[in-house]
């Protein structure tokens, strides 16, 4: 149950991000949905072997070269899904920040709702 509705919570906040960030072209809800799944796919093999090879660089940067990444993969992903479309650089670094933010929330609300 906690998979659907954290899938259903980021295909939301992918639609919203799409539907408020100029650049950003979210066809519909049904892709949404897929993205959700790509998105994680990608982040979970090539993103996590990314993120570990520029560590040092995370660590001087605080942080910001995740939101690099993330954007890449934004883009990866915009290249071969059709219903989802970056026009711009900047949409899909302010697009991935966002939906960082969109992930964040929900895995927190499952760890609000379990604890309790």
């Amino acid at each position: 149950m906690y998979l659907i509705l954290r899938w259903l919570i980021n295909a939301l906040g992918l639609l919203a991000i799409g539907y408020f960030v100029p650049g950003i072209e979210v066809e519909n809800f049904y892709y949404a949905m897929i993205l959700v799944v790509v998105i994680g796919l990608i982040n979970f093999v090539p993103g996590m072997i990314l993120k570990i090879i520029t560590f040092p660089i995370n660590v001087i940067t605080l942080g910001l070269s995740n939101l690099v990444i993330n954007a890449l993969v934004f883009w990866f992903v915009s290249t071969f899904i059709q219903g989802f479309a970056i026009t711009i650089w900047w949409a899909g670094f302010l697009g991935a920040a966002l939906y960082t933010i969109v992930t964040t929330f929900s895995a927190w609300l499952y760890r609000e709702s379990y604890m309790h």
